[in-house]
């Protein structure tokens, strides 16, 4: 069920003002050593393995979205290490979105965004920012109080899922946003969702291909 709105105007307000075994061995003891020492980096791996190859398949398998497929298969950008890490750091490592982890670290929230609890980020795509002439961009990179509002219209209290998200929405910016349709074709305020509903260590992230500007 949705958030009531009470909860999630608690949530934006805390956050603004914060802005088993083992391996038997037989033969000699060099042999049982060679043995044991061959099983404990089994061990050691195999777990790390499975782990791993099953991050990767959870991370991924409740996305939706045309663009998903521009998504890295590996790496720290990828649905797997997206996952491990809090919501900026994960954008960081995403080579679709430079430019906006650029604009969060010029506002000074790359902090706020990490350590708050539960957020979902709509995440424009170096595309999106590029469709805004360069003087216009560059003078709104200078302003950080401008920055700041356009950046936090782009984030709301709560790990949303696609039903969840729906509706009309309260951003941390303190206006509101309107996000229509669902898995099979989703807009915020227009703004197409490319890949929507990926999961990091502390929010939900929906990529879109424009900029969402406050009114």
């Amino acid at each position: 069920m949705k958030r009531t709105t009470a909860q999630r105007a608690t949530g934006i307000a805390a956050l603004a003002l914060t802005i088993p075994f083992g391996l038997a061995a037989c033969g000699s003891d060099d042999s049982s050593s060679a043995a044991t020492d061959s099983g404990s980096s089994s061990m050691k791996e195999s777990p790390s393995d499975d782990m791993s190859s099953g991050m990767a398949s959870d991370a991924g398998a409740q996305t939706f979205g045309p663009g998903c497929s521009a998504i890295p298969t590996s790496g720290g950008g990828s649905f797997d290490g997206m996952a491990t890490e809090p919501v900026a750091s994960a954008a960081s490592a995403n080579p679709l979105l430079k430019t906006l982890v650029a604009a969060v670290g010029k506002a000074g929230l790359v902090d706020t965004l990490n350590s708050a609890d539960g957020l979902t980020v709509f995440a424009p795509t170096d595309d999106a920012f590029a469709k805004i002439p360069s003087k216009d961009l560059n003078a709104v990179l200078k302003d950080k109080a401008t920055l700041t509002k356009i950046l936090t219209h782009h984030v709301v209290a709560g790990q949303l899922d696609p039903a969840q998200v729906a509706g009309t929405q309260d951003t941390l910016a303190k206006d509101q946003i309107t996000v229509e349709g669902d898995e099979n074709g989703m807009t915020v305020d227009g703004a197409k969702v490319l890949c929507g509903n990926i999961p990091t260590a502390n929010a939900t992230v929906y990529v879109i291909d424009s900029v969402l500007m406050p009114s």
